[in-house]
């Protein structure tokens, strides 16, 4: 819920898409989760910049889908890792 709730909020008055990708990037680096153990990334920055931007975009009453999107794409990319659903 991280990432939707930082973009689409407006928690400060500038740079909430921004802010909310850089804290999805540090939840994801403080749990190991950021890096494949050879050090490529799991997720590219495209991927993150794209899904910030869907998130940005979508109306408030797709918020359910949305973040069901979100967490199958980045169950995919990331694989089974838990509850994912605690920092999209």
């Amino acid at each position: 819920m991280l990432l939707y709730l930082v973009t689409k909020n407006h928690s400060f008055s500038d740079g909430n898409k921004r802010i909310a990708a850089t804290l999805f990037l540090w939840f994801l680096n403080k749990n190991y989760i950021l890096y494949h153990p050879n050090g490529s990334k799991r997720i590219a920055d495209s991927t993150l910049v794209a899904l910030t931007l869907m998130i940005a975009e979508s109306r408030t009453e797709e918020k359910d889908v949305l973040v069901k999107v979100i967490d199958d794409i980045i169950l995919s990319i990331v694989g089974t890792i838990g509850n994912v659903n605690a920092f999209i």
